[in-house]
């Protein structure tokens, strides 16, 4: 059942006059865009969209719409503190409708896939979660509105942290918390293998390490594209690509979402993975420091902001405002890094992350989830945070064309490639990327046009497949294939070959 056929059955229209009717279509096109984007929803998906635009269609200002990459546990807990915070201030509770239509990559292309049909406004109020790159993206395209908080909210954010700015200089958007990236791993399975613990990123392409390494796929995670765009900033394009590149070739399997990486982890599937810091906390508190480790790279890593920000045509302006200064105040604050039961934080979901507050730190100390101050860490690296926006949809593409859609295929020159005790040429060979670091940049600017687009990530495959055979080899079919296909020629031989050779003799042709 789809929006449409909700709102038909109960005999209501979409239509309507003058600026009610636009707006109704503006939110019935973000949601029916938004059933398109995940087909195959259950029903109670489509009666949540059903009550979520019967609600926004009357303009009460107690709702609020927010799409969000977030787990549950940060909705749940932001939902509650909000309702209880507004009721204490204002005299009226806000009641939240969060959409989801996956990670930060596919909110990302649906926020600006409605933009371009809604261009006033798509009837969601707030996204909230997904690092920075994508909003400094929407901010180049003008889709965020500007809101400056109130002075004793604003002057207590940090204005940056290792050069990344926390917040827009324009109040286009806020972090709203803190996210480092590293790399999760199994202890006892290390014990159990004789396998070293992580301390950089490249140590993941040790061939010691061959199908014991887990990754999310970047095009679906955005923690895991930062931590692919992290690395290329860290070490450069060409040695990072080298490093990606062995890295993958050592992977099990790419999963949809980072966090069932870091679970087969957690499960011994894999020994490492690639992790943003909360989801490798939560399995350290649970499972025990003795068992499960992490590790952010040394000089190899950052702590990027975690944003947030109101889109441009809000339907409920004053409670997307109210909702911003609840999560930026100290009250919002201390719901992302204490400790479950402890007075003003989180009651039902641990959250462990950081806070943007520096004074916090020393004020709470003792009741955090997490032990690390971020501000006093320090990093050689200095993130572009515009450059990694340019080239975010580009980098995914990149690296599912040339690591994850030709998996088998390097797994299989890789695997050669070790057995060959790693030649230098074949190494150069194998970690090559198609293009170099300003052509990457470049075809940025002209990846909105799909059919360009489709063109190279077929160029990029094929590129990827032929070095990958060359080293490698052509795959062998396995033995049920070499099976059916010895079945199928002694058939034809059995039956087809005499019918023929019987039709071109009746003809009086020879065969």
């Amino acid at each position: 059942m789809h929006i449409r056929d909700s709102l038909d059955a109960l005999g209501i229209s979409c239509g309507g006059k003058g600026g009610e009717g636009q707006e109704a279509s503006r939110r019935d096109g973000a949601l029916r865009g938004m059933v398109r984007a995940g087909s195959k929803r259950p029903l109670r998906i489509d009666v949540l969209l059903l009550g979520l635009w019967l609600s926004s269609a009357g303009g009460l200002e107690d709702r609020l719409i927010i799409i969000s990459p977030h787990w549950e546990g940060v909705q749940r807990e932001f939902e509650r503190g909000f309702m209880e915070y507004t009721r204490r201030k204002f005299g009226r509770g806000v009641r939240t409708e969060w959409l989801d239509v996956g990670g930060t990559s596919e909110v990302l292309k649906f926020v600006k896939s409605e933009f371009s049909r809604n261009p006033e406004g798509i009837g969601i109020d707030i996204m909230f979660g997904g690092g920075i790159d994508p909003y400094i993206d929407l901010s180049r395209l003008g889709l965020l509105q500007a809101y400056k908080l109130p002075d004793p909210i604003l002057l207590r954010i940090a204005k940056d942290i290792g050069g990344i700015p926390i917040y827009d200089p324009k109040y286009r958007w806020y972090g709203a918390t803190l996210a480092g990236f590293g790399i999760v791993y199994n202890k006892a399975v290390l014990r159990l293998l004789g396998l070293p613990e992580p301390r950089t990123w490249e140590d993941l392409g040790d061939p010691k390490l061959f199908s014991w390494v887990g990754s999310a796929d970047p095009r679906s995670s955005g923690s895991v594209h930062m931590a692919y765009e992290i690395i290329l900033q860290a070490y450069g394009w060409e040695r990072g690509w080298e490093v990606i590149t062995r890295m993958g070739g050592n992977v099990r399997a790419f999963t949809r979402g980072a966090n069932e990486s870091v679970k087969d982890v957690v499960v011994g599937e894999v020994a490492y993975g690639l992790a943003i810091d909360f989801y490798a906390w939560t399995q350290v508190n649970r499972i025990g420091p003795d068992n499960v480790g992490y590790v952010m790279p040394e000089g190899l890593t950052v702590v990027n902001p975690d944003a947030v920000a109101i889109l441009k045509g809000a339907p409920h302006p004053e409670a997307a405002r109210r909702f911003l200064e609840f999560v930026l105040s100290e009250e919002g604050q201390r719901l992302w890094m204490c400790r479950k039961g402890v007075p003003g934080g989180p009651k039902e979901y641990q959250l462990n992350r950081f806070s943007v507050l520096p004074d916090l730190y020393g004020k709470l100390r003792g009741l955090t989830a997490v032990s690390v101050n971020p501000f006093s860490m320090v990093s050689s690296l200095r993130y572009d945070a515009d450059k990694g926006s340019r080239r975010w949809r580009v980098l995914n593409d990149m690296v599912g064309a040339l690591i994850i859609d030709v998996h088998d295929d390097l797994v299989r020159a890789w695997k050669a490639v070790i057995g060959r005790r790693l030649r230098e040429e074949e190494l150069e060979l194998l970690c090559r990327p198609p293009v170099s670091e300003e052509e990457a940049l470049r075809l940025a600017d002209r990846w909105h046009d799909p059919e360009f687009r489709n063109e190279r990530i077929a160029e990029w495959r094929s590129f990827a497949r032929k070095k990958y055979e060359k080293l490698g080899g052509r795959p062998e079919p396995d033995r049920w294939g070499r099976i059916a296909t010895a079945l199928a020629l002694g058939m034809w031989v059995a039956f087809v070959f005499p019918y023929v050779q019987r039709s071109f003799r009746r003809r009086g042709l020879k065969v």
